[in-house]
């Protein structure tokens, strides 16, 4: 007999961080197939403005700051890459986000330099990972995926895989059928789901 919950499925929801120096295609690429899926995708400012200028003087908006949002609500938190990701990493409040979303036993995934912000928050001490070359010896146990799916942790390697790392996390929240689809309608290369 099917509930109401199973009735109306709560919709997946992503929590993305954006902030200065942010590479732009990283959050946004990830961000727009999310949302072509279906799964509710905030972006939420690492810092006090909404405003956002990218590496590349790309200005965009988020939707609200990270100090106004109850992150328990989300099922994946997703961090982009750039050189503003840097000082996120010694952030202790960001730090502590990861590791919340961790010990929930959430999906966590970082694209670029970001997976030196989760490295930085222990979650990659037993777990192989991808990055950008610039932050490889941040990585406990480094890998040269272009995409690593490793214990509930994706990690891509930047600009470059930014479609493949939405897709994929697409996969996780809504099933490989419906990521397909968007796939498909992009004209993005044939994906192998991990």
């Amino acid at each position: 007999m099917k509930t109401s919950l199973d009735e109306n499925p709560q919709p997946k929801r992503v929590l993305t961080l954006v902030f200065d120096g942010i590479e732009e295609v990283e959050a946004l690429a990830p961000v727009d197939i999310l949302r072509r899926a279906g799964v509710q995708t905030t972006m939420a400012s690492a810092q006090a403005n909404l405003e956002i200028e990218g590496r590349n003087g790309i200005r965009f908006l988020a939707d609200q700051t990270l100090e106004a949002t109850q992150t328990d609500s989300f099922d994946l938190l997703f961090i982009p890459g750039g050189p503003g990701v840097l000082p996120l990493a010694e952030n202790p409040s960001i730090v502590e986000l990861v590791q919340s979303f961790e010990r929930d036993q959430k999906y966590l995934a970082a694209i670029c330099a970001a997976p030196k912000v989760l490295a930085n928050a222990g979650i990659l001490d037993d777990r192989p990972a991808t990055s950008h070359q610039s932050v490889r010896d941040a990585l406990p146990i480094p890998s040269d995926e272009t995409t690593l799916l490793s214990k509930r942790v994706l990690t891509s390697q930047g600009a470059g895989t930014a479609i493949e790392c939405g897709i994929q996390m697409a996969a996780l929240l809504v099933g490989e059928s419906i990521a397909q689809t968007i796939a498909d309608s992009i004209h993005a290369p044939k994906t192998r789901f991990l």
